[in-house]
């Protein structure tokens, strides 16, 4: 009968096989990646391998041995199998062991953040990225403060005001970078095609119309005809209405508003409210709406996008790309800077629907055929989009895959949104914060308190992090050992 070793030496030598066989499988597609991302590419593939089936009672197994149990190998997940071998009398011939271990893992990692988000002051505490306002554009000794409170990098949302207002930003930034000796990367997010409520009927001229529970609001095509005395929303992205079936879900502001599809005639559709996660009962203007049981064709690259792209060349490091769903998406927009003056910023793509996480290891191999690229973890529409209740997991899953590439993951969204607004931090938000020290940037958005909302997350990072380097828990002395040991009879 088969011992327990025995079993665990059976079970590493077929995954390690399927790691193997599938490496060959996808020489085609490894071969396209940049030649500095071949590596992080091969060990992106084996932590696939691991991870597609259940390997619970194989880490069971190897934890009950005093073995490593594969759990924190995302970085360098073919070297740690062999390292598991070798430790169990298995002997390989030095050209056969994986080049890609711990070390080397860390290395790439490090090189690709700094290359995207510059050099920092604070080695143990990710990169931190400030969204910018028009109010920027006018004051220097703000940009000054956010240099030396620890901005690393400075967001400008080209969904937000024009290139007239981006270059003072941009201007007072480098002025503000001369003064105090500090580097600062410039990121700047294509709009996308985010899909906005416009008011036709009531609530036209206040921008703001009152709904309730259970009321049958309507959606309409630009143009057409519709009841001035009903709510009646026409979608800012043309062809929407064609794409709907009744069922659909539809989530309006952030998802405070959710309804599904009732009714469809020509050329609008009957949206009733389900319910209203608010104590104000209204739909305003120019509010986000999501439709995640629809396939909308709608391109992830706009013409207002590619319009954008020239100042964006110009003057940016980084290029944020919403809504990306498909590796083709990224093809589009490669192609579209290769065909514009000036430099070649870096890419982030931005992780906000359903595609795009169901996609990811594709859309991670697209980059990788660049030197560097980024992610970016936009949690307020993937929340949206794949619900509430699984962003947790899938947060999770994104670092996790992310890591097995070695490609640098922004986290976004409502970090310390409550304290950045109001001066007082939620419970939930600090150890939401703390999470986020599993990233390698860290984007927070513009607010009151943006120096106070720094101040804090360089502190609760610091902290966490020496408990913990990514998911791996590393040992620290425990002030409530210490005590126990000190104070117990």
């Amino acid at each position: 009968m088969p011992t327990d070793l025995d079993i665990i030496k059976e079970q590493l030598s077929l995954l390690e096989g399927k790691m193997l066989s599938e490496e060959k499988r996808k020489s085609r597609l490894l071969r396209q990646v940049h030649e500095d991302q071949y590596q992080s590419a091969k060990n992106l593939i084996h932590y696939l391998v691991l991870r597609n089936e259940d390997r619970r009672d194989l880490q069971e197994l190897l934890h009950v041995h005093g073995l490593s149990s594969l759990a924190s190998s995302e970085s360098h997940v073919h070297h740690q199998l062999q390292a598991i071998k070798q430790r169990l009398g298995f002997t390989y011939p030095k050209k056969e062991i994986a080049i890609c271990s711990y070390v080397f893992g860390q290395m790439k990692m490090k090189e690709k953040s700094k290359l995207l988000f510059g050099s920092k002051t604070v080695t143990q505490i990710p990169s931190i990225m400030v969204t910018f306002d028009s109010g920027f554009a006018s004051d220097r000794e703000l940009i000054k403060s956010l240099l030396q409170n620890g901005m690393n990098v400075a967001r400008i949302n080209c969904a937000h005001d024009d290139e007239t207002i981006w270059a003072e930003m941009i201007q007072n930034l480098k002025g503000a970078c001369t003064e105090t000796g500090l580097e600062c990367k410039i990121y700047m997010d294509l709009a996308g095609p985010k899909i906005r409520t416009r008011l036709l009927g009531r609530g036209k001229r206040t921008g703001k119309a009152k709904i309730k529970e259970g009321q049958l609001i309507w959606f309409v095509d630009p143009g057409k005809e519709f009841n001035k005395r009903e709510v009646v929303i026409s979608p800012s992205e043309p062809d929407i209405i064609n794409h709907l079936n009744v069922g659909d879900r539809v989530f309006i502001d952030d998802g405070i508003i959710c309804g599904t599809v009732e009714k469809i005639k020509k050329n609008k559709a009957g949206i009733r409210i389900i319910r209203i996660y608010s104590k104000k009962q209204r739909i305003k203007a120019e509010k986000g709406i999501n439709f995640p049981d629809t396939k909308l064709q709608i391109p992830s690259l706009t013409e207002f996008d590619k319009r954008c792209l020239p100042f964006i060349c110009q003057h940016a490091d980084l290029v944020g790309y919403s809504f990306v769903k498909t590796p083709a998406d990224m093809v589009q927009l490669r192609s579209a800077i290769e065909g514009t003056a000036g430099k070649r910023p870096h890419i982030i793509i931005k992780i906000e629907t359903l595609p795009s996480v169901e996609n990811l290891p594709s859309l991670l191999l697209e980059g990788m055929k660049d030197a560097a690229f980024g992610v970016m973890i936009a949690r307020g529409d993937l929340a949206v989009e794949i619900g509430f209740e699984r962003m947790g997991e899938i947060q999770d899953e994104i670092l996790w895959i992310c890591e097995a590439a070695h490609i640098p993951v922004i986290w976004a969204t409502q970090v310390l949104e409550n304290l950045h607004k109001s001066g007082m931090a939620t419970r939930s938000e600090i150890t939401d914060a703390g999470h986020a020290a599993m990233a390698e940037c860290i984007a927070i958005n513009k607010g009151k308190h943006t120096i106070e909302v720094m101040n804090s997350l360089k502190d609760i990072i610091q902290r966490a992090s020496s408990h913990r380097i990514k998911k791996r828990f590393t040992f620290r002395p425990l002030k409530i050992a210490s005590r126990y040991f000190k104070y117990a009879d």
